[in-house]
């Protein structure tokens, strides 16, 4: 059974943003609500409210709408008109198919000045003798009734009429009431008895003769296949059971009403006990080994890549994490050897090829991709594996390094033959044969006659070459 919430009005209220106290317009219908409650003290300036389609027996709570224009009440419980004199600004009122049989508490709705349009079709009061007449002449301010336009004409013919039909109206009610008062011993009564053969079937569930302890160990092993009998069993016989339900003629009452409506409950929560039931229980996920070994963990399924920074000494996880979704369902937890994402309760798991610095690891999420990014540096000197395996060049270049410096500690001496004392001959230290430049040597070496019979050969001139 529904009731009028807080949390109820403000999810109805998105087209306000959700904010209640300036409420113009409400929708309220099927939500099996029994009681009109807490409107006219949350929702004061509502205009329009639709509560069709209810369980509502009373009109109440409503007396504080001053500025209620609109009111749909259709297909709900409501036996009687009242509590509406304080809604001055009403103008138009829906009470479509209730069981509203005291036409007579029409005439508090006198007050509503305002009131232009009222629906009482499919109310036992609309099958009265008079009553359109009886509704017309007592609320003069109506312009139309159950969709019709009132003319004046009918209008001044049920006031000449007013005083027999009155009476007829009187007299049609009280049987109506006695009726009515039938009907509600009638409904108890079958109520009290539905609950006593509730109460038997629930001291005796049908396991009459069974005992645990009284069965072989062969019966041990039939037994799943006994109660799985059982519960087809009760599954047909709850089959029956709703079918002549179903097929079982009653009266329009609001008793009947509710007495579907608890069947329909009945049913619903048997439903979800057998679904619980062939629910199976998953075992929880082990993420750590009893030896402490991490395992790789994907749940969520989301695809990742892990890239090994060198150059900044670091490790990157990139984490393909659902654009919409929001940042407060996802948990980092990082580890020395390994790294948790738990993404909406759901574990993200992976080993690292190397120890981390937990401490200095930060994790960050794109704007436009919804990716997570998790750097996590390196611990200097722990793993090893990544400082043995060298490039070759680098290898080379240490040991030619390592050679040279061997080589610089130790001091060469020139050893000379003590038998053989011969000094160098000074003059003759530098080469005869010159290098000469191509150009100078592809040319003819042209001699001072040849070129010139007067020129003269003055020795302090240094040679030009």
């Amino acid at each position: 059974m529904g009731r009028i919430t807080e949390d109820l009005i403000r999810r109805n209220a998105e087209h306000n943003d959700c904010v209640i106290f300036s409420l113009e317009e409400l929708s309220l219908h099927q939500q099996e609500i029994e009681r009109l409650e807490h409107i006219d003290k949350w929702c004061r300036d509502l205009k329009i409210l639709y509560l069709q389609n209810n369980l509502i027996g009373k009109i109440e709570n409503v007396s504080k709408l001053k500025r209620l224009e609109y009111l749909n009440l259709a297909l709900n419980n409501i036996e009687k008109i009242e509590n509406l004199e304080g809604c001055e600004g009403l103008t138009k009122l829906d009470l479509t198919v209730n069981f509203i049989g005291e036409l007579s508490s029409i005439k508090t709705l006198q007050h509503n000045i305002h009131l232009k349009e009222l629906f009482l079709m499919g109310n036992p009061c609309a099958d009265f003798d008079g009553y359109r007449q009886f509704v017309v002449a007592t609320l003069q301010q109506l312009k139309w009734l159950d969709g019709k336009e009132i003319e004046r004409s009918e209008r001044i013919q049920a006031l000449q009429n007013f005083p027999v039909i009155e009476q007829q109206i009187g007299e049609q009610e009280r049987a109506y009431c006695l009726r009515r008062a039938k009907d509600k011993e009638e409904a108890q009564r079958n109520l009290r008895e539905e609950e006593g053969n509730e109460a038997k079937g629930r001291s005796y569930p049908g396991f009459e003769g069974w005992s645990p302890f009284s069965v072989e160990s062969k019966d041990h092993i039939q037994a799943p296949e006994g109660q799985e009998g059982e519960c087809n069993q009760k599954k047909f016989k709850d089959s029956e059971d709703d079918l002549e339900f179903w097929n079982k003629p009653s009266l329009f009452t609001p008793e009947s009403r509710l007495e579907t409506l608890r069947h329909m409950e009945k049913q619903r929560k048997d439903q979800e006990k057998l679904s619980e039931k062939k629910k199976k229980v998953k075992p929880p996920r082990i993420l750590i080994t009893k030896d402490g070994k991490a395992l790789n963990v994907n749940d969520p399924k989301l695809d990742f890549s892990l890239k090994d920074d060198e150059k900044r000494n670091q490790i990157i996880l990139d984490l393909a994490v659902y654009r919409y979704m929001d940042t407060s369902l996802i948990d980092v937890d990082v580890q020395p050897t390994y790294v948790r994402v738990m993404v909406k309760g759901k574990p993200f798991q992976l080993v690292l090829p190397a120890e981390v610095k937990p401490d200095g690891s930060s994790a960050k999420r794109s704007q436009t991709t919804g990716h997570l990014v998790i750097c996590m540096p390196k611990v200097d000197g722990v793993i090893t594996g990544w400082r043995q395996t060298s490039k070759p060049g680098e290898s080379t270049l240490d040991s030619s390094r390592e050679h040279t410096n061997q080589r610089s500690k130790q001091i060469e001496k020139l050893e000379v033959d003590p038998s053989k004392h011969s000094f160098p001959d000074v003059a003759n230290i530098v080469q005869e044969k010159k290098h000469r430049p191509r150009r100078v040597q592809s040319e003819p070496k042209i001699t001072a006659s040849e070129e010139d019979p007067d020129f003269e050969d003055n020795p302090e001139v240094p040679p030009l070459i």
